[in-house]
């Protein structure tokens, strides 16, 4: 991406991020602002409901300019991509729409409505495009432009359906109806519900061979644990990868859209997702390209730390990039911030009645076998502590692109063997921990026999590592319960409880052919 390589190993993401732009940015000046955030008015949609433009936080981008549509191509001749739906901070009233276009237009809008015969409301969008210039990466000089509405006071629980489109180009005409969609906030009450979740997708035949499957769940929401597009497929917080190309996150977004357009698709952010160019934390493109919940501990430097509630169950997503030993470019980003964060989002949703299950995900693997990248050290000295703390009841990980799943844990020791069909209860027994980053991306190895379901190798002693601030540390490990080597990804169930009954989390892990490769239950006492 245009930082020698030998500057490059010895350089943060912020200093590369400045070495770039020192490089290029008069290139870039001459052509127009790396990263535009400009508003165009929402409105009203229906009784009760009001749409806005998604803004987002102040950012720590280059320069920027609003796209106003002046130089804009003739809107009938250019269509709309890559929709992709997040929730906003509270799922039950607020989501956010997102698309592509593939050059400028004007007025960009959303048309919403209980029907999709009444679709009169129209709502104005944002425009976010980002320019990457000739010399960084591969893709040439290019210009992206992403599109976002964030649509508030919604009702609970409610199916809306929806057109994106522009000047020229209205999906409430006959003739583009077939270009609408539909999603479905969260209910007001605990209610049984379906999400799914994996990492390390990209663009690939497994990738789009795993949307499908996930489309056939009927999810309420997919957690995507890091590693999204592989836009740099080096992946070490470098900027001396020449294979960086922006246009890679143009064939994510359309190859994800058969579900993305239906099912809030919520990021937490990888190695692979810091890009120099664009901010010193790597993160002004996904800021471009993602609208996610703004009640983080710092959205200006961690846009991929939120929470969210769905029903009687609380989503965290963490920035392990910030913890890591292995891949050091953003290690210390929050300077302890988001840990302390971290704590208080799981003191109150511990202290919250009506909540029952609290996930956790994020990239980089607390505990894990692979032969790539094992067990980061960062995480477990950060975080773990706090997951048994507040018996977390599920953490999800990427990164190994693999499948693997372990007993129940505490300090980093087996409190209870959970095999294949087995129950663990969170509250007393420990933290149940899930690889899930086979999703897309070439497979990994282990060290040990594979064991899963059908299949079954029981082997309690893993020869493994983990890597702490020194280096790698070898260690023999008790804990890996299921490892399976192929593609795959997470399918998890919520069924809720009269009080002082048990709540279920059923946890399954199914293979791109459809099989069933892992399933055990997390089980807690609803209050």
């Amino acid at each position: 991406m245009g930082v020698p390589e030998k500057l490059a190993a010895r350089m943060s993401m912020a200093e590369q991020h400045e070495y770039l732009r020192a490089r290029f940015s008069r290139r870039t000046m001459m052509r127009g602002g790396a990263v535009t955030l400009g508003a165009v008015a929402g409105g009203v949609f229906v009784p009760g409901a009001v749409a806005q433009a998604a803004t987002p936080a102040a950012s720590t981008a280059a320069p920027t300019t609003f796209s106003s549509g002046k130089d804009a191509a003739d809107g009938a001749l250019v269509a709309p991509f890559g929709r992709h739906l997040a929730y906003g901070t509270d799922p039950r009233t607020e989501m956010t729409v997102s698309w592509q276009v593939p050059t400028a237009v004007k007025d960009p809008f959303v048309r919403i409505g209980a029907h999709p015969w009444d679709l009169s409301h129209r709502i104005g969008a944002e425009v976010r495009s980002l320019h990457t210039p000739a010399g960084v990466g591969a893709s040439g000089d290019h210009t992206q432009y992403y599109v976002h509405a964030k649509l508030t006071h919604l009702r609970p629980g409610r199916t809306y359906y929806y057109g994106v489109g522009h000047r020229g180009f209205d999906p409430a005409e006959a003739h583009l109806l077939g270009t609408l969609g539909t999603f479905t906030t969260a209910p007001s009450r605990a209610e049984p519900f379906t999400f799914t979740a994996f990492g390390d997708q990209g663009v690939s035949y497994h990738g789009l061979a795993n949307d499908a499957l996930i489309l056939a769940q009927n999810p309420a929401f997919h957690l995507h644990a890091g590693d999204i597009a592989y836009g740099d497929p080096a992946g070490q917080g470098r900027s001396d990868d020449t294979g960086f190309d922006s246009r890679t996150w143009d064939q994510f977004l359309h190859q994800t859209e058969s579900v993305a357009k239906q099912v809030p698709w919520m990021v937490a952010y990888g190695n692979h997702d810091m890009e120099a160019w664009y901010a010193p934390h790597g993160y002004g493109g996904e800021e471009a390209r993602w609208t996610l919940p703004d009640n983080g501990p710092d959205t200006r430097n961690l846009p991929g730390v939120y929470s969210f509630v769905h029903g009687n169950t609380a989503v965290i997503s963490l920035d392990a990039n910030d913890v890591s030993f292995e891949i050091p470019a953003n290690l210390g980003l929050s300077g302890g911030t988001q840990t302390q964060w971290l704590e208080r989002q799981l003191r109150k949703y511990r202290a919250d009645r009506d909540i029952d299950f609290v996930v956790v995900f994020f990239h980089h693997c607390a505990y894990c076998t692979s032969t790539a990248h094992a067990s980061e050290g960062g995480v477990r000295q950060e975080w773990v502590p706090l997951f048994e703390k507040y018996t977390v009841d599920l953490v999800i990980n990427g990164h190994n692109h693999v499948y693997e799943r372990t007993d129940v844990l505490k300090g980093g020791e087996v409190t209870k063997k959970l095999p294949i069909g087995g129950t663990a209860y969170s509250e007393t027994d420990g933290v149940v921990y899930v690889t899930a980053g086979a999703a897309g991306r070439s497979l990994y190895a282990f060290s040990a026999d594979e064991s899963y379901e059908g299949n079954v190798k029981d082997n309690d002693e893993v020869l493994s590592f983990v890597v702490q601030k020194d280096g790698k540390k070898t260690e023999t490990v008790a804990w890996s319960r299921v490892r399976y080597l192929d593609y795959s990804f997470l399918r998890v169930d919520v069924t809720p409880a009269p009080r002082g009954h048990y709540a279920s989390l059923t946890v399954r892990g199914i293979a791109e052919t459809g099989e069933q490769v892992d399933h055990f239950t997390v089980v807690r006492r609803a209050r």
